[in-house]
């Protein structure tokens, strides 16, 4: 083949390839891990077939400050107001106010998601944050083409409808329990389809023994291994880890900071009585994973379902009032862990745990992995792997009703969209 040919033919291969726009955000680690899953996912199932690419609409230039800045204000929020955040988030999650909430939405994120839409134009766009939808559906609604869209939910139980939109073509959620809620809040049945949340795929795709990972860590591969999660979210984690510290357990403990530099400081002051391996932000977290034997960590939707797709049993030490209780509470009536109120709560379930030759624990690492589903984010990937295969279609029927509800808000501030 000629040098010119074989251009030709890469030419021809880039344009059928599928190009996949996936939107997520950074306020908390969740939405971008499962938009890195599934990233991951489409790339080894379909490598060479496809672009993929993540993006943060709230980053972008127009996007409006209250809404870039909300990403580090959820941190602050959550930890330092639990009961403020509780509130505002129970206060929204109504018919009326989620309706306010999206039209303010569709009007500050119109013009941003529209510039990205146009530098991108995907063939299927993938959410997985839950302010997206409202403007995606205005967008395609003002479209003579329309985009094909697909959400993906990532809490287990406690889900805000903000999350539920049936302009959306596929709603992909983590239970049967949300699928309920999306029925519930609007969505057609059809849409709806339980995949689980996307995690890593390296985290389920390693089959070493623990003890082995633990050696090439440097880790004392004989010693049940506790991995602590925390972050800005985590409150009380240095206590739980001190009250394990002193409590002349068979055990070892890695430690990670999750970016919090006061937290890592701290772990690294501590004069540990036990082995402990101490790591501020790591980017071997399926590695540490497959180490351990039990996670600390807070209720986090992404974490939890890291671990049970990994079989490791939970020690939930911290709950986001609202957002997170449904998740603690699967976790605990699945029987794959406990939540825990005070560092004494956490150790006693620990000794429990430990007991008889950790038969406790086993029995928990195996409710672990009846609950968790591995294959989450290849599910994901091979959805919108199919609906990039479709040919161009027409405006589905909801959408071209909505149009000119669109067009009114749109004119009334004086949003352009021809």
């Amino acid at each position: 083949m000629t040098q010119a040919a074989r251009a030709s033919a890469r030419k021809n291969d880039m344009a059928e390839s599928k190009r996949f726009l996936i939107l997520t955000a950074d306020a908390g680690f969740g939405h971008r891990s499962a938009a890195n899953a599934i990233e991951a996912a489409l790339n080894e199932r379909h490598s060479g077939a496809c672009q993929v690419d993540v993006v943060n609409v709230l980053d972008a230039e127009r996007t409006p400050a209250i809404l870039r800045d909300s990403q580090t204000d959820y941190d602050r929020i959550a930890r330092e107001s639990p009961d403020l955040y509780k509130l505002g988030y129970e206060a929204s999650d109504a018919p009326v106010p989620a309706t306010i909430f999206e039209n303010a939405l569709t009007v500050m994120l119109f013009g941003p998601m529209r510039e990205t839409l146009e530098r991108y134009r995907p063939d299927v766009i993938v959410t997985t944050y839950p302010l997206y939808q409202a403007p995606l559906a205005a967008i395609n609604a003002l479209s003579r083409q329309p985009v094909p869209v697909i959400t993906v939910v990532t809490d287990l139980a406690t889900v805000h409808r903000i999350w539920f939109n049936n302009g959306v073509d596929q709603c992909l959620v983590p239970t049967e329990t949300v699928r309920q809620l999306a029925v519930e809040c609007g969505v057609a049945l059809e849409k709806v389809q339980v995949t689980g949340i996307p995690v890593n795929p390296a985290i389920t795709r390693d089959d070493r023994e623990p003890a082995e990972v633990r050696r090439a860590l440097g880790w004392r591969p004989e010693l049940t291994t506790v991995l602590a999660v925390g972050s800005k979210r985590v409150g009380y984690l240095p206590d739980v880890l001190r009250a394990l510290n002193h409590a002349a357990l068979p055990i070892q403990i890695a430690a990670v900071a999750g970016g919090d530099d006061d937290l890592h400081q701290h772990l690294q002051s501590v004069e540990w009585h036990v082995p402990a391996h101490v790591h501020n932000f790591v980017d071997n977290m399926p590695d540490l994973m497959r180490a351990s034997d039990v996670i600390v960590c807070k209720a986090g939707g992404l974490i939890v379902t890291e671990s049970l797709a990994r079989g490791l049993p939970l020690l939930l030490v911290d709950v986001i009032p609202g957002q997170e209780e449904g998740n603690a509470q699967y976790v605990v009536d699945g029987g794959a862990g406990r939540q825990v109120e005070s560092p004494v709560d956490a150790l006693e379930t620990l000794f429990d745990w430990l007991n008889n030759d950790a038969a406790l624990l086993a029995e928990a690492a195996r409710n672990a992995r009846k609950l968790g589903r591995p294959n989450a984010a290849y599910d994901v990937a091979e959805c919108a792997w199919t609906l990039a295969q479709q040919t161009m279609r027409d405006q589905p029927e909801h959408l071209a009703k909505e149009r000119p509800r669109i067009s009114d808000l749109l004119k009334l501030f004086n949003l352009p969209w021809e």
